[in-house]
């Protein structure tokens, strides 16, 4: 089978790679479609990020959906020629933190494509996939780009789970990629009241306005566009930072309102904190990261039409030609969420 290996920053290659065994409670899947994610852009562009580097090849990706080939004795609820959304999380449901119902901070985590540990833990974008029944969400109903758009989604429900009470908060989303589009519906589905969305792009803020934000701000073409809502010691409830630059972080902390809430979810590495303003306004830092239940979650909210996520998927490639689809992610003037279709 073909799977997309990266060797180091700008070395995609599609190679043959060796069959899977199928273990007790495992299926057996064909890959349909994979989506390419902002973590495996940071791999095929810099080699890593922050302070995750490849040290070896590895298999990449993690937004997924499959076809059932093969089923393991004992494993119940599938049928072969079921469409599954495959969640990459895989917590081992045994250290202290699994223990505590905090499975997304497993200190065992195989998360599909991550070069987080050593060896590296390769990830689904391979034609033939084993997986374990346990990861494996039944997506009838939906396509199968929707059905790989269940992990962006997880991320965006996770991130508005950690928030709290979303209805009649005003939201501030900055930064406009697949993430913060998807955050955008997340937070209206769960009942905030008016969310502005902030990014340097046009294009990434026209389908931050299809996705339901009620203003958009360009701050490349308008510095100081949010400055308005400075006034009275901010206006934002809630802030979803999606870009993990500091300057959008600094903007979004000054037009907070006192006791409001930052969620970053932005991976750009570490930078530097207003600390005086998180104080003074006595604001809540709450990180977000990956997601478990929310996996499932997303997919129910797809299937019964609450969030549409289909107006993300704006290209889509076959596998023969997977670089064009990272090369194409990596222009955030006309791509959001770059699809690759292995069957």
């Amino acid at each position: 089978m073909k799977g997309i290996v990266i060797h180091a920053a700008k070395d995609l290659r599609v190679e043959v790679l060796a069959d899977e065994a199928l273990g007790a409670g495992q299926m057996r899947l064909r890959l349909a479609v994979g989506g390419v994610c902002g973590s495996d852009l940071h791999y095929y562009n810099h080699g890593g990020f922050g302070a995750i580097r490849l040290k070896e090849p590895m298999v990449l990706g993690h937004e997924v959906s499959a076809y059932v080939e093969e089923i393991a004795a004992g494993v119940s609820g599938f049928a072969v020629g079921d469409l599954v959304a495959v969640s990459p999380s895989r917590p081992c449901g045994a250290c202290r933190f699994c223990l505590e119902g905090l499975p997304n901070q497993c200190l065992n985590m195989r998360f599909y494509g991550s070069a987080m540990p050593f060896p590296h833990i390769q990830g689904a974008f391979r034609e033939m996939l084993v997986a374990d029944a346990s990861q494996c969400v039944k997506a009838e109903g939906l396509s199968p780009g929707e059905a790989a758009m269940a992990e962006p989604l997880a991320v965006a429900l996770h991130a508005t789970m950690r928030a709290g009470a979303m209805v009649g908060k005003r939201v501030l989303v900055t930064g406009c990629g697949p993430i913060g589009v998807l955050a955008i519906l997340a937070a209206r589905r769960a009942g905030a009241a008016e969310i502005v969305a902030v990014d340097l792009s046009e294009f990434t803020l026209a389908s931050a306005l299809k996705a339901g934000a009620d203003r958009v701000v360009n701050t490349a073409a308008t510095p100081e566009g949010l400055v308005e809502y400075n006034a009275d010691k901010g206006y934002f409830d809630v802030l979803y930072e999606c870009s993990g630059a500091a300057p959008a972080l600094v903007a979004g902390i000054a037009a907070l309102r006192p006791r409001g809430v930052i969620l970053q979810l932005g991976l750009g590495g570490d930078m530097a904190l207003p600390m005086m303003a998180i104080t003074a306004k006595e604001l809540e830092l709450r990180g977000s990261f990956r997601f478990h239940a929310e996996f499932a979650m997303g997919v129910g909210l797809m299937q019964k039409g609450l969030i549409d996520v289909k107006p993300l998927i704006t290209h889509t490639v076959p596998l023969a030609q997977a670089e064009e689809a990272f090369l194409v992610a990596s222009d955030r003037s006309k791509a959001m969420k770059a699809q690759i279709v292995f069957s």
